[in-house]
């Protein structure tokens, strides 16, 4: 497991905020704006876990979702959605892998403990 934690958001305010927060907790960043962009750059840094808006410009979170699962199975991603967890969008991708779904907004306790859970921090030398 590694430390990349991989940030799909259009908001760039949000991106901020959480990159910010989980920096200082020793997580590695990707950031990401858009579905397709995601795609990318799971290919490339292959992270640990994914978190992910579900509605999004160019490619939304659950198109992205599927893609990343076509890539690797076994990824880790949690969707970030105003939706609520029983909207069938979020029901397909639960029986499609999804690791979990969390209203907006996703508090600082619950990001952090997410990237504890699926990634290691980087060692502070």
């Amino acid at each position: 497991m590694n430390s990349i934690i991989l940030l799909v958001e259009d908001d760039k305010d949000l991106i901020s905020i959480y990159k910010e927060i989980l920096e200082l907790h020793g997580f590695e960043l990707q950031t990401a704006v858009n579905g397709e962009e995601a795609v990318e750059k799971f290919k490339n840094v292959n992270p640990s876990l994914v978190i992910m808006d579900g509605d999004m410009p160019v490619l939304d979170g659950y198109e992205a979702f599927k893609q990343i699962k076509e890539i690797d199975n076994n990824a880790k991603v949690v969707m970030v959605t105003g939706y609520s967890q029983f909207d069938p969008k979020n029901q397909e991708a639960a029986k499609e892998g999804l690791i979990k779904i969390i209203s907006k907004p996703l508090g600082v306790d619950e990001l952090i403990a997410l990237a504890q859970q699926y990634t290691e921090p980087k060692i502070k030398q």
